[in-house]
């Protein structure tokens, strides 16, 4: 297989998160395996006065200093593909039309929902809300959905907007790549061409290896805010699962109320870690009989699934979005209702007094990893979409 020159672009967000993984894990696979990476990146930094908001709200929409320099970058490595992660806020869609001008195909990952939500994450006021795919993108406007700020929600709209009624997302991308079937669908549902949006998954590397054969604890890693369900998490453990052991791993605006409550013995079988590095999480989710991801948004590919299933490990995850795509009920894991303390409890408990059946699923899990979520597959998937771009762009 021909060896490609790629330029990989992501804006990074003030926090790291998952989506950084997957851009670095990405460019060191496709290095490894002999194409000529270059990755290009931008650190979101907090505005400090009004001037400087204002300069981010225009720059979101097109940045003129990132068009130019883009196309400088291009005209001095003509690479074989551009691969967009993010342009979000700082480089903007103007990076895409560096491409038209050089003649370049270009690949979107949609780590997320911002295209159509501009919370990017389909969620608001502890439940899902679709209402700027429903109605339009004023909704999320008039909710100051972006930030909590109306003013910073409507930078994200005019961005939006500006770039469908340029056709920017529906003519100037080559391909998509969804993270799930599920998200496929919602893209394709509200006006991506269908035949531009393939489906790849995330993958975890290095493989975990063998799993623990201690299963000692459940485990939660993720981070610790209320979209991901830390709420539901810690009422069901104040009830059905108070005897179980609970290790959390991460960090977030509910660190505080965790670690209040664990000092204070409102839940005493819970240990909380702290935020860990990325071997020591292994090593920890490798020791569990299941893991807890009780997320309340749809999600884009949650990396911590993946992990879960490379450790041999099953997932207690809700019947929604993405996760229930990803994680089989009754095989690889179980569901539960979102957002529901008691039916979080409920599986918790029998997932706990069920070891030889969690065990199996745990078997099964691996499998699925080995299928379909490991590097060697996941290069395959990606070079098969580059190739589609470039002949499709050509």
């Amino acid at each position: 297989m021909q060896s490609l020159r790629i330029v990989s672009v992501y804006n990074r967000y003030l926090n790291r998160g998952g989506e950084d993984e997957v851009f670095e894990s990405e460019g060191k696979l496709l290095t490894q395996n002999g194409c000529e990476v270059r990755l290009v990146t931008e650190q979101t930094q907090a505005p400090k006065n009004v001037c400087q908001k204002i300069e981010m709200a225009i720059d979101c929409v097109w940045s003129r200093g990132w068009h130019k320099e883009f196309r400088t970058l291009l005209d001095s490595t003509r690479p074989d593909i551009v691969h967009v992660h993010n342009v979000f806020p700082v480089m903007s869609p103007a990076v895409y039309y560096a491409c038209q001008e050089a003649n370049v195909p270009i690949v979107q990952t949609l780590h997320n929902y911002r295209l159509l939500c501009p919370a990017s994450t389909f969620y608001r006021d502890g439940h899902v809300c679709e209402e700027c795919v429903q109605h339009s993108l004023c909704r999320g406007v008039m909710h100051g959905c972006y930030q909590g700020s109306r003013v910073g929600t409507a930078a994200v709209v005019a961005m939006l907007q500006v770039h469908r009624n340029k056709s920017t997302w529906t003519q100037r991308i080559d391909r998509y790549i969804a993270l799930s079937e599920f998200a496929r669908r919602k893209f394709v549902e509200s006006g991506l061409p269908a035949e531009k949006v393939r489906v790849k998954p995330n993958f975890v590397d290095p493989d975990p290896g063998d799993p623990c054969r201690a299963r000692e604890y459940a485990i939660f890693v993720g981070r610790l805010v209320s979209w991901k369900g830390t709420g539901t998490l810690l009422a069901a453990w104040k009830s059905a699962c108070a005897s179980i052991p609970l290790i959390i791993v991460g960090d977030g605006p509910d660190r505080s109320e965790i670690e209040a409550q664990t000092s204070q013995g409102l839940l005493p079988a819970v240990t909380y870690k702290g935020r860990l590095p990325r071997e020591e999480t292994i090593a920890t989710i490798k020791g569990a009989r299941f893991l807890v991801f009780p997320s309340e948004w749809y999600e884009g590919f949650p990396m911590t699934i993946a992990e879960a299933f490379a450790c041999s490990v099953p997932v207690l995850c809700p019947s929604l979005g993405s996760m229930q795509e990803i994680v089989t009920d009754g095989w690889t894991g179980l569901h539960f209702r979102a957002g529901d303390p008691q039916d979080l409890a409920a599986k918790v408990a029998w997932a706990w007094n069920h070891p030889e059946e969690m065990e199996i699923m745990g078997r099964q899990a691996r499998a699925a990893y080995e299928a379909k979520y490991t590097a060697r597959c996941n290069y395959e998937m990606l070079i098969d979409i580059y190739q589609e771009a470039i002949a499709a762009h050509a």
